[in-house]
């Protein structure tokens, strides 16, 4: 079932003028993108921060509420704080390397050292992913963790293929510093990012046996897409292979170099598509980048990059489906904004993340979290904090606990099962549905059961959700009722049922009682004289609490 039909149903069931307990409303969203003019309350706030961060924490919420809708946007697609420092040496130098990285001392980055050695390779891709899991933990207050996580899957590059991790470093630093920059320039680069260049065998292209491998994903899935409006012929990717000819990697410097002995100097002719263009063959030192120029200002005249790519960003961070009405009313003006801003990524963000389109309730609580807004967004709602930087052994060993559980439930980081990227940002008619199944579903209960009971610890430092802390935050933590509702403000986008609530309080804080009092006098005795018997009474309750509250099927959505 459409999750929109299902939540206009269950919405708008009984209300006046309709008896018999359908829908008022068609599910069809018909909002463009005329900037929201509605309310901003904590339901708006948080709307947008679970969708452009990962998770809503209390005070991050509290902070945005402060500012006016189109500030919070606006200080989102701005991030101020300095970038995380670089990925280190956190595992112990390998006695079975032919080449082992005695050069690098623990603690100190290893992105910068030349070494091939597969095992050194091997533990470096690691670190990297253990590094990448504690920046999503430790995020600021932007877009820029969760878009930069877009862009690595657009390009759906393998780690484990690619093999050697300073060169997917290399691609994340890269990414990372055009993630809010100009598209048109993401993509130059990225043609010769050395990471690239190897997984699509861009490093074996030459003259005289063009490799399309690089040619065809540019054309299918990193730029004009396969809809309706890309025209595009195989003619089309073998000329563009043509252009990529020369690009090889240097295994000495870690760096991509143009040869032009290996590069085509014929004239490349493209189809009706592409306005019969003729790029002119090149040559000399200068061929690569003079033709690599041509070749992308011609297909970035095509009006279809900017649907693809706008496209890409509704399925991310509005919903999957896009109908009729969603393209012509959302779809094709932020397409033109995207094309009049000369592929500049921050402009057409920033009219859809203040539209009114996006605010639409119908928007609201309709996409299913993916395992990094799973495991990401829980602990930091649950303010679960680590060690300083200085203590990385700490921090990388719980670090690579949490991307094991992110594998489990399906999303390896920067190692999608192909290069089309995750099934669930493209797989029709699923989609992100495809994060639930029979083996995900019982891992994600698994994973916050766990963090409420034991947590994980390393080096005597322990991390896991204290309930007791988390209710404190809360604005009338005595008032059972007033509990239950503020944390399903938090940490839900889709209430209960009066009904739901009344039985989750009577079972769970009161234990059986009738009387609102039960909850309240112990927990004011808690908190007059916060004993160990006092303690452990409120959070016996409040553990049962947030782990049913987990468990439902409503927490899986964002």
């Amino acid at each position: 079932m459409d999750r929109r039909e299902f939540l206009t149903a269950r919405r708008t069931k009984h209300k006046p003028g309709n008896e018999e307990g359908g829908s008022s409303r068609r599910f069809g969203i018909t909002s463009g993108i005329n900037t929201y003019t509605g309310p901003w309350t904590e339901q708006e706030v948080t709307h947008l921060l679970k969708r452009t961060m990962f998770g809503a924490k209390k005070a991050d919420i509290s902070y945005f509420k402060n500012l006016t809708m189109s500030q919070a946007v606006d200080e989102l697609l701005t991030p101020t704080v300095p970038e995380p420092p670089p990925p280190v040496k956190e595992y112990a130098t390998s006695t079975n390397a032919t080449n082992p990285d005695t050069g690098i001392v623990q603690g100190t980055t290893w992105v910068n050292d030349i070494n091939s050695d597969g095992t050194v390779q091997s533990q470096r891709r690691a670190s990297y992913k253990k590094w990448w899991t504690g920046v999503l933990m430790k995020q600021d207050r932007s877009i820029r963790e969760k878009l930069i996580m877009f862009w690595v899957d657009h390009f759906g590059n393998e780690a484990s293929d690619v093999g050697n991790a300073n060169w997917i470093y290399k691609q994340h630093s890269l990414i990372r510093q055009y993630a809010l920059g100009n598209f048109k320039e993401l993509v130059r680069n990225i043609t010769k990012d050395v990471a690239m260049l190897r997984y699509l065998n861009g490093y074996l292209n030459q003259a005289a046996a063009p490799d399309e491998n690089y040619a065809r994903e540019l054309l299918e899935l990193f730029t004009l897409g396969k809809g309706p409006g890309s025209q595009y012929t195989e003619s089309d990717v073998k000329e563009a292979a043509k252009v990529l000819t020369g690009w090889q990697i240097n295994g000495t410097t870690y760096l991509s170099v143009f040869n032009s002995n290996r590069h085509s100097t014929a004239n490349k002719t493209f189809s009706s598509f592409f306005n019969n263009t003729v790029i002119t063959g090149r040559t000399g030192a200068t061929a690569g980048d003079l033709e690599l120029n041509d070749l992308l200002n011609m297909i970035f005249l095509q009006q279809e990059v900017a649907k693809f790519l706008v496209r890409k960003f509704y399925r991310w961070f509005v919903y999957y489906a896009i109908d009729a009405s969603t393209e012509a009313n959302v779809i094709t003006p932020l397409a033109e904004i995207f094309r009049n801003n000369n592929y500049e990524i921050k402009p057409v963000l920033s009219a859809l993340f203040k539209s009114e389109h996006f605010f639409d309730m119908l928007n609201r609580g309709c996409m299913i979290k993916t395992p990094a807004d799973q495991v990401v967004g829980s602990m930091r709602e649950m303010n679960v904090a680590f060690r300083p930087d200085t203590d990385w052994d700490t921090n990388y060993g719980l670090w690579n606990t949490f991307y094991t559980w992110m594998v489990n439930m399906g999303q390896n980081l920067h190692d999608p099962p192909n290069v089309s990227g995750m099934p669930a940002y493209y797989q029709e008619p699923s989609f992100h549905e495809i994060w639930i199944n029979s083996d995900s579903l019982p891992k994600r209960n698994q994973f916050t059961d766990t963090m409420i009971n034991t947590g994980y610890a390393r080096n005597g430092f322990r991390v896991q959700f204290n309930c007791v802390t988390f209710a404190q935050t809360l604005t009338n933590p005595g008032n059972p009722n007033d509990l239950i509702d503020e944390s399903l403000q938090l940490l839900f986008r889709n209430d209960l049922s009066l009904q739901s609530k009344s039985q989750i309080k009577t079972q769970i804080l009161l234990t059986g009682q009738q009387w609102d009092y039960y909850w309240t006098n112990a927990w004011m005795a808690y908190v007059s004289s916060p004993t160990t018997a006092n303690f452990n009474t409120v959070n016996t309750r409040l553990k049962s609490l947030y782990q049913y509250l987990f468990n439902l099927s409503e927490y899986q959505l964002a």
